[in-house]
């Protein structure tokens, strides 16, 4: 039988999480900070062991995570893109979410992309608690199971 590692979502003790907010779209946003403070909060880690971080947008959320990532076991990038009229919502989600994998696989730590990529505010609504649930509550579940991974490896 081969050795079968996989994660749970018991929040391992002792570790730090940070969570990096963007202020824009600030309204679905709130809501994906919620989702994922409560997850964390519900898994059992303390107040104190959790970090909020405010940045403009999306754009800068890859920066912040590479300094959080340095003193946090994991890092919660939540934001949202909705895609307007200009390409400019193609540069910025797919630059954003290639920045954050890059400052995860430097820092050798879970860095969690939710960020929302919709187009339609209604998208975003459903996605932020609606009934497409809370994408913020999700990454949260993600980091305490990739830190119960990392730590059998």
């Amino acid at each position: 039988m081969p050795n079968v590692i996989a994660g749970s979502l018991n929040a391992p003790q002792g570790k730090r999480y940070a969570i990096a907010a963007s202020r824009f779209n600030s309204t679905i946003v709130e809501q994906l900070v919620a989702g994922a403070l409560d997850v964390l909060v519900r898994h059992g880690v303390p107040d104190a062991a959790i970090t909020v971080v405010r940045v403009p947008g999306a754009w800068e959320l890859p920066l912040v995570c590479q300094k959080l990532v340095a003193k946090h076991d994991a890092v919660i990038a939540v934001c949202a893109v909705i895609r307007g009229e200009t390409p400019h919502f193609d540069y910025v989600a797919g630059e954003s979410a290639k920045g954050l994998a890059n400052v995860g696989l430097a820092a050798g730590k879970p860095v969690i992309n939710g960020i929302l990529t919709t187009d339609t505010v209604d998208q975003a609504v459903a996605r932020s608690g609606g009934k497409a649930g809370n994408k913020g509550a999700e990454a949260a579940l993600v980091a305490i199971e990739m830190l119960t991974v990392l730590e059998q490896l």
